[in-house]
């Protein structure tokens, strides 16, 4: 190899926005009390009789793992619905574990946030890279 031989540039990563990024941390965290839930569905046999407690974990285990699946795909705006789907499906499960519904309060509101306000600070990011340099200063309100 010779000094005027290049190495080829790594492909660049996609850039994330802050809405992805904090709906994915969310759904990721929630993630795993998702899972909680089901064991603790299961060992309070709060399923209904016909139906075995056991199904409470594997119920638990599909929302996890639909919940990581979810994260990859927030960058869609049916993957932020999505996301809104399971936040209905945790807070349905407080009709059979109560504690479930501070569970959704919680994790509902910071999905929320998320959200709403990742959305918000991308525009705001997209309005001052489409600022010219020369204006950059007045744009944040100095």
């Amino acid at each position: 190899m010779t000094d005027t031989d290049t190495a080829p540039e790594p492909p660049r990563r996609r850039q994330r926005g802050a809405a992805e990024s904090l709906a994915s941390i969310v759904l990721a965290f929630e993630s795993i009390i998702a899972f909680l839930g089901g064991l603790v569905i299961y060992g309070l046999k709060a399923l209904p009789e016909p139906i075995e407690p056991w199904w409470g974990i594997v119920a638990g285990s599909v929302v996890a793992v639909l919940m990581i699946v979810t994260g990859r795909f927030v960058r869609y705006p049916w993957g932020i619905a999505l996301g809104w789907a399971l936040q209905l499906v945790v807070a349905l499960g407080a009709i059979l574990v109560p504690a479930l519904g501070l569970v959704a309060l919680i994790f509902g509101g910071m999905y929320a946030y998320a959200t709403i306000k990742g959305a918000q600070l991308d525009r705001r990011n997209a309005q001052l890279a489409a600022t010219p340099p020369q204006q950059a200063g007045s744009a944040n309100g100095d």
